[in-house]
């Protein structure tokens, strides 16, 4: 993961697609990365190679791509059939069999109480995902907590919708921000 953390350091802003229609904006956009949050099982390899062929690093999130089962399998197709450069999921067994596989997994965890806090710290222990995207991404208090307590790389995504978001996350500790928002993928690192 540590190509993941050399890209966003020159580069911090995920593009993040959940609809189709924003695909093409993400490929044109100044962003490296894309969080790909939509497809299925017969469109996800075409998206994946069209935004490889651009020159970026596409992370499929396995529990939004339809078609595809929660299992080994799913992964040793998406491993050798799509070959993005990895996965994101929030199921900690996905990230447990996706490392074994030698797939590059990414722990999403919401954060909406203490308690939900203290069991992602858990399972992020436990599972060793290469990064942790966590949500919301406006909490910069949390993601400075969040940063101390891991030595996992993390991104922080969910409800980011202006610059000043982005600069909060990246101060707190974050390596990168990913959003939806098209107008949010024009930010670059400040010096």
């Amino acid at each position: 993961m540590n190509a993941l953390s050399d890209v966003l350091r020159s580069n911090p802003v995920i593009a993040a697609v959940k609809e189709d229609e924003y695909f093409g904006a993400a490929i044109l956009s100044p962003c490296k990365i894309i969080f790909l949050l939509t497809g299925n099982i017969c469109t996800v390899e075409g998206a994946v190679k069209r935004a490889q062929e651009a020159g970026k690093y596409v992370y499929i999130h396995i529990d939004l791509i339809e078609g595809f089962g929660k299992d080994k399998y799913a992964l040793s197709y998406i491993r050798e059939r799509v070959a993005p450069e990895g996965i994101i999921t929030t199921r900690s067994p996905l990230i447990k069999i996706a490392k074994d596989l030698g797939i590059n997994a990414i722990q999403r965890v919401f954060l909406i109480d203490n308690l939900s806090y203290k069991t992602g710290i858990q399972s992020i222990r436990q599972v060793k995902p290469d990064a942790v995207e966590i949500m919301p991404g406006i909490m910069p208090s949390v993601t400075e907590k969040m940063c101390r307590a891991i030595s996992i790389p993390v991104i922080t995504g969910g409800l980011v919708n202006e610059r000043q978001d982005i600069r909060n996350s990246l101060k707190a500790g974050a390596v990168g921000v990913s959003t939806s928002s098209p107008k949010m993928w024009e930010f670059q690192r400040e010096a």
